[in-house]
């Protein structure tokens, strides 16, 4: 095993739960937008928190929430991480991170190399950064569409927080994914599903093993 971290996002059921902390995953993340597939509600969210194993941390993913929902989240969902996954600023970043004492990992999206600036600039505010596909215009969600991006852009980068890649990922190019960039931290959401919002334990296991595998490591053909 190496030391690859594993995010599965978009978690909807204790079942998708146990499956991520059966494969050896090392974040669960809960959607809080409602035009996802795999939106949960605050009270949905507490009981798949509690549910999660000790070891297995937290993360609330959220698109330019106001500190009403903020608040109420973070009061009822036990948490270790929080995912800010829309237009926030650097200043929003850092405010969230001041007002709620957790952990702030910031989404940007990329799909070409004027896209990388924004990585510099959240990386001042932000703990971790998760760099994503960038959404097509004028789409309905602004992460989990499936899309990747050409990870060339982000190969052997290195900036002043961990971050996380993410985009397209599955269980079959993770691994590639890997190789290339030297991510350390890969997250996945419908590249693990049967059906959008629906989590399939089976690939869940199978992106776990593949993030995991040895650098160099084949499948025998």
């Amino acid at each position: 095993m190496t030391d690859i971290r594993v995010k599965i996002c978009g978690l909807r059921t204790e079942a998708d739960v146990a499956a991520v902390a059966a494969a050896g995953a090392h974040y669960a993340g809960f959607v809080f937008f409602p035009k996802s597939p795999r939106h949960v509600t605050i009270a949905e969210a507490r009981t798949l928190a509690l549910a999660a194993p000790v070891g297995l941390a937290k993360v609330a993913l959220t698109v330019d929430a106001d500190d009403a929902l903020l608040d109420a989240i973070t009061e009822s969902v036990p948490l270790d991480m929080m995912q800010l996954h829309g237009y926030e600023s650097p200043d929003r970043v850092a405010e969230v991170r001041a007002r709620y004492g957790l952990p702030v990992m910031k989404a940007v999206g990329v799909a070409d190399e004027g896209d990388l600036a924004a990585i510099f600039d959240y990386a001042t505010v932000a703990d971790q950064l998760l760099i994503d596909a960038k959404p097509p215009r004028n789409a309905d969600l602004p992460g989990g569409n499936g899309l990747s991006f050409d990870w060339r852009l982000v190969a052997q980068r290195r900036w002043l927080r961990p971050w996380m890649l993410a985009g397209g990922l599955t269980p079959d190019n993770v691994a590639e994914a890997i190789r290339l960039t030297n991510a350390r931290q890969v997250d996945v959401s419908s590249g693990v599903e049967s059906a959008p919002g629906q989590k399939d334990p089976a690939r869940i296991a199978a992106f776990t093993r593949a993030a995991q595998r040895p650098s160099g490591f084949r499948m025998p053909g």
